[in-house]
C-alpha cells in the first residue's frame, strides 16, 4: 500500500491507492476517500470509478475532487474544506500527496495556513500550487 503522511488527527494525504487498498484504509479507521487527481493523468492509473466501487464495498465515502495545475483549487474550495476539515478520518490522495496537501493548505486562512504550510513542509511537500494563488 502507498505511503500515507498524517497531517492532522484527522487528514492524511497519500499518493496513487489502488481499489485494493481501501479495505485495508477502511480497517485503519479511514471514514472518507477524496481523489484529487484527474483519470488517465498517466498510463495503468486505476480509474476513479474502480476506488470508488471499493469504497462502496468497503463503506467509505468516496469524494471526486479533481484538479491538475491548470484547474487548481477547482470550483469549490468551500466544499473541500468542508470534506477535509472535519471530523471524520480522511485520506485525500493524488499522484504524490503534494497536490492534496496544497489543496489542505488553501483551505485555511490565517495562523492556520501558516501551520499547515509548516506541516506540509516538514514531509517534504512542495507548496507549489498554494504559491501560484499567491497564498504564503
Amino acid at each position: 500500500m502507498t505511503p500515507v503522511a498524517e497531517l492532522t488527527h484527522s487528514l492524511s494525504v497519500a499518493g496513487q491507492i489502488q481499489p485494493e487498498d481501501v479495505q485495508a484504509l477502511a480497517e485503519h479507521g479511514y471514514q472518507v476517500i477524496i481523489c484529487n487527481r484527474p483519470d488517465n493523468e498517466e498510463p495503468n492509473q486505476p480509474s476513479m470509478d474502480a476506488i470508488a466501487a471499493a469504497c462502496e464495498l468497503a463503506g467509505i465515502q468516496f469524494v471526486r475532487y479533481p484538479v491538475d495545475a491548470m484547474s487548481f483549487p477547482g470550483d469549490d474550495l468551500d466544499a473541500m474544506d468542508e470534506a477535509m476539515n472535519g471530523d471524520e478520518k480522511v485520506l485525500a490522495f493524488c499522484r504524490s500527496g503534494a497536490r492534496s496537501t496544497n489543496l489542505w493548505v488553501a483551505t485555511l486562512a490565517g495562523d492556520e495556513r501558516l501551520a499547515a504550510a509548516e506541516r506540509a513542509q516538514q514531509f517534504g511537500f512542495p507548496l507549489t500550487f498554494v504559491m501560484q494563488l499567491g497564498f504564503s
